[in-house]
This record gives structure tokens, C-alpha cells and sequence, in this order.
């Protein structure tokens, strides 16, 4: 597939809502320059354009093979991940003295986005390794780090999340993997892990030399449920006394996932101890492994929210390349008859609006969100808070955005869109992935409004909101729309709603939060600069959008009584 990375957007994003300038006023982050940040927003592009994307029709047709426990992806994916290596891609924001450039998250949020939008199945790659790396920096001990982190940061090894079991789905807490103390020979101190994961993005593959399984397990006489789980970093191949790769672990992949899409993204089963020979080494204090694996999946949510953004730019640019090009039909009231391009028709052109301001939207959330993070990378605590508020925000809106976009992307295409060979579909059929991984969306809504909007007794939420309210002066749909998330906000924080009432309406109201927050960034970029196009853009989307967003309102406030009129046999049979 053909695919031009948004590279002028994203730079808007970068400057307007990270506010990448201030972010480098900052010794920390003094490197990233204007011209550095252009440098690396023009630069991923080439390669994603040149490389990955060539790849993603490959991928998707192909698909990655499993064979004996061993898992191959097709011709170029390695050459094209080498190249991502190579090139120092993976190290944008890793820790210096592993081997990283120590830039701002904020670029290598736009070097993700960037990669996924060209492949997303093949970006799930480097986007699970970069988890890994911050469980191992944040939590790991200095051994650990020396082990791993360099080539993890380098990409030359590859990182996996392990949480899900078959018994337990999104209920962590009551996974059954073992880590069993070793007391002597050659591993003494480390541990014999035996279990069994599903669902491992990228578990096995022949593209890193080394994959290193960050597993949640549980050691002799833990406590029950998510306080007695523990972290181990597992490794495919144990690490020789020279840094590399040595005799093979006892870890397998049994078998990987036929799915409805991201087939390069090889989703696998994986065996840990068939043989009672799997190694580990524990990640952090014992039981403290559901907060080690946090510091892992609050970086993949960002950078799942992130896949939504990157899925509507491709089947953006797909859609309105076919709107383009189609002929058909003059435009309706026209005194030519002459049939015109699709793209001159008003539905037409109503879609391609829609999925170009939502694409728009949900960028500017995503990059503001990334800069929240920076600074509280650099010690703003009210920023870091606030970029844990927004996490749920973008994971849910943004991947909600992604499967609306690549829909209304098939829509365009009409009848074309239904046939594999256009590729639109593979857009809507890679998107669906989003809202479920790494938490879904309701489990984002519901962490919103049971942890999040509680932050500093609701100040958190409440100065976000009474932020946006001050450049909502062309905007009065954002102003009520905003007004009104307030006020919800404080329902639901006031006493009158119970936790049932709150659940059952925290989707539309973190969806109402997160069309504000987009609006309002929009709105910014607007201020800054003044462009007739980024204008028309954000009045499509404070003038469509936001009201819709502020129509949830009242089932954000509908009480979980109307979830619960029909008994369970009535809802779903005896």
C-alpha cells in the first residue's frame, strides 16, 4: 500500500500540543531541537514509506507462520527490521546510559505513530519492546539492567508482555503461573517459572536475535489474587557470561492465534517449563509485579490509543485517494452533467471530513498526552497526574476513532471496499484489535471514573476541564460540551451516584471527556496558526463531533437501574 507519512501535522502536533519547544528548554531534553524533531518526523517517514509499508499487503495475505514452535514472518520483514535497527529507530527516548538517545517521549511517540500507520501489525514489534524496557528501568535490579536494557534499547532484542491466561482473561489477579525459588547450581537466586500464556503479541519470531518475556507468576504462599503476583524477565536463549545469546530456555510458543487481522503480528500461546528447566529472573520486589507491569502497559495504552490515529491516517489517506480518482455521477443540482469525482459529492465529502477530523483530533490528543508525560518526566507532578488521566482518555476515544475512521473508509469505497484486493478492509479488520488489547475500553472507562476522575479529590480532572474553557471563545459547542463533563464529573464524585451508576455511564462520559480535550487541542493548533485549513478542519469537529459527544450526556448520567430492568435469563436466556 502506498502510504506519505503526516509529517506536517505531526510536527503541528509536536509544537503546538507537546509543546516539544518547552519540553527542550530543559537540559534533560535540550537535544531536541526544531531541527532535530523535523529531522526525525522526516526521516521515519522514508523508512516507513520505503520499507514497512510496502510490507503491511504482504503481511496482512501472508500472515506470520508457525512451524514446530518456531514462528516466520515472510520475505522483508527482516530486512526491514534491520534496518529499523540499524538506523537507531528503537532508542529515540531510551535511557543514555543503555545505549539510548535520551530524547523526549514525544518523538518516539511520533516515530511509533509514524511506523503503524504505514504497518500496524509490524509496529506492534518495537511498541512492546519499548514496555519492556520501562518495567526493566523503572523496576529492574542493576544487574537486570545490565543484561538486558542495552539490547532491548538498541531493538537488537525484542520484548513481550505476559498477563493473560486461559482461565483468567482480564482478571489478572487470578492467573496460576508459578515461579518456584532456585537455591543452587548455576542459577541460584533466580527462578523455575511453569505456565501458560495466551494472547503474546509478537511472542516468537525470527526477526530479533533475542526475546526477552516479562511474565507475571506467582512464588510459594503468595496471597490470593493480583497482591501476590510478582514479575520475571524469561529470556527465548539464557545470556552467556559475553552478553549474548546463549543455550535455549525452556520457553515455547505452542501454537499462534488465527484472527481477524494484524496476521504480520504473530499472537501466540506461549508454554513456560515443559521440561521444569524455565529460568526467570524477578523483575522489582516480590509481589510487586502488577505495578512493575503497570509501568508497561500505561506506555502500551499511549501507544494503543496511538494505533487508533495510526489505522485512521492510513484508511484516510486510502479513502480519499479513492475519492480522488472515482468518477461518477455529476454533482447533484450542477448544470454540468458531467460526472465529477466522488469526492465533490456532499456525503462523500461529509465522510471524508469526518474521518479527516477525528484522525486530526485524536492526533492532537495523543501528542498533548505525550507531552503531559514528558513533563512529568521532568519532575511536573500536576503534568504526570494529568497524563495519567488523560492514558484512559486516548486508549478508549482513539481506538474508538480508529475503527470509526476505517469504516467510514470502506464506506467511501462503496461496494470496492467490501473486496480484499482494494485493501480498505484491512484497515477496518486491523482496528478492531484496538478496543480490546491492553485493557478495553470499558476497563479504560471504568478506571477513569473510579480512579482517575478521584485524583487530588477531583482537582485533577476539574483543572483539565476548566482549562479548556478559556479558548473556547469561537467554540461555543466545545464551551457546553465541556460544561457539561463538569458536570457530570461532579455527579458522579458528589455521593448521589453509586459505583454502579458511575460503571454505567463511564463510557459515554470518557468519551464526552475525551472529544473535549481533542476539540480544545484543535482549537490550539488553530491559534497557532491561523490557517484556513486547520480552521475548516476544527469548525467540522466542534460543530459535528462535540455535540454528539455532549448527546451522550444523558446516558452518561442514566443510573445503572436501566442496565438491569430485564433479569440476566430475560437479557441473554435461561
Amino acid at each position: 500500500m502506498s502510504f506519505t507519512a503526516p509529517t506536517a501535522d505531526q510536527i503541528l502536533a509536536m509544537q503546538v500540543n507537546a509543546g516539544i519547544a518547552d519540553i527542550a528548554a530543559h537540559a534533560r531534553f535540550a537535544d531536541a531541537t526544531p531541527d532535530l524533531v523535523a529531522a526525525i518526523a522526516e526521516g521515519i517517514g522514508q523508512l516507513a514509506a520505503g520499507e514497512w509499508a510496502p510490507l503491511a499487503r504482504i503481511g496482512d495475505t501472508q500472515g506470520a507462520k508457525w512451524d514446530n514452535g518456531e514462528v516466520h514472518l515472510p520475505d522483508g520483514f527482516r530486512a526491514a527490521y534491520a534496518d529499523f535497527v540499524a538506523q537507531g529507530w528503537n532508542s529515540i527516548a531510551g535511557p543514555v546510559e543503555f545505549g539510548g538517545q535520551g530524547l523526549p517521549f514525544t518523538l518516539a511517540t511520533c516515530v511509533m505513530e509514524t511506523l503503524g500507520a504505514a504497518n500496524m501489525g509490524f509496529g506492534l514489534l518495537p511498541m512492546l519492546t519499548v514496555g519492556a524496557i520501562e518495567a526493566i528501568n523503572h523496576h529492574g535490579s542493576d544487574a537486570l539492567k545490565a543484561t538486558y536494557l542495552a539490547k532491548l534499547v538498541s531493538g537488537e532484542w525484542s520484548g513481550t508482555m505476559n498477563l493473560t491466561e486461559p482461565q483468567a482473561g482480564s482478571d489478572v489477579g487470578a492467573l496460576r503461573t508459578i515461579a518456584t525459588p532456585i537455591a543452587d547450581g548455576e542459577h541460584q537466586g533466580k527462578f523455575l517459572i511453569k505456565g501458560t500464556k495466551i494472547y503474546i503479541t509478537w511472542g516468537e519470531h525470527d526477526l530479533a536475535d533475542n526475546i526477552i518475556h516479562l511474565v507475571l507468576a506467582r512464588t510459594p504462599g503468595a496471597p490470593a489474587g493480583s497482591r501476590g503476583i510478582s514479575l520475571f524477565a524469561v529470556p527465548k536463549f539464557h545470556v552467556d557470561a559475553t552478553g549474548q545469546p546463549g543455550a535455549r530456555n525452556d520457553v515455547r510458543c505452542a501454537s499462534i492465534e488465527h484472527k481477524l487481522g494484524i496476521h504480520a503480528s504473530p499472537t501466540c500461546v506461549m508454554v513456560f517449563g515443559d521440561h521444569d528447566a524455565c529460568v526467570g529472573e524477578m523483575v522489582g520486589r516480590e509481589h510487586g509485579g502488577l505495578a512493575a507491569m503497570f509501568t508497561m502497559m500505561n506506555s502500551a495504552r499511549i501507544n494503543v490509543g496511538s494505533q487508533g490515529v495510526q489505522i485512521a491516517e492510513g484508511a484516510l489517506q486510502k479513502a480519499a485517494a479513492y475519492a480522488r480518482d472515482r468518477i461518477q455521477s455529476p454533482r447533484a443540482g450542477a448544470q454540468d452533467k458531467t460526472p465529477v469525482a466522488i469526492a465533490e459529492h456532499p456525503d462523500v465529502r461529509r465522510m471524508l471530513l469526518r474521518m479527516r477530523s477525528m484522525t486530526e483530533g485524536a492526533r492532537a490528543l495523543l501528542y498533548y498526552t505525550a507531552g503531559q508525560v514528558d513533563r512529568g518526566a521532568l519532575g511536573d507532578e500536576a503534568a504526570a497526574k494529568r497524563a495519567e488521566a488523560l492514558v484512559p482518555l486516548l486508549k478508549a476515544w482513539g481506538t474508538d476513532v480508529g475503527c470509526e475512521v476505517a469504516s467510514l473508509g470502506v464506506q467511501i469505497h462503496g461496494g470496492m471496499g467490501f473486496i480484499e484486493e482494494t485493501g480498505a478492509a484491512q484497515f477496518y479488520r486491523d482496528a478492531r484489535i484496538a478496543p480490546i488489547y491492553e485493557g478495553t475500553n470499558g476497563i479504560q472507562a471504568a478506571d477513569f471514573v473510579t480512579r482517575k476522575l478521584g485524583y487530588d479529590n477531583g482537582a485533577v480532572i476539574h483543572t483539565l476541564l476548566t482549562d479548556i474553557l478559556p479558548d473556547c471563545g469561537e467554540s461555543p459547542e466545545l464551551a457546553s460540551l465541556t460544561r457539561d463533563a463538569a458536570a457530570i464529573a461532579s455527579w458522579m464524585a458528589s455521593g448521589d451516584a453509586s459505583l454502579d451508576d458511575k460503571l454505567a455511564g463511564s463510557v459515554p462520559f470518557a468519551t464526552m471527556c475525551a472529544v473535549a480535550v481533542a476539540g480544545w487541542q484543535l482549537v490550539r493548533q488553530v491559534h497557532a496558526t491561523g490557517t484556513h485549513e486547520k480552521a475548516a478542519i476544527t469548525r467540522f469537529f466542534n460543530r459535528t463531533i462535540v455535540p454528539e459527544a455532549r448527546g451522550l450526556g444523558a446516558a452518561a448520567m442514566g443510573g445503572a437501574a436501566l442496565l438491569y430492568d430485564l433479569d440476566t435469563a430475560a437479557l441473554v436466556g435461561a
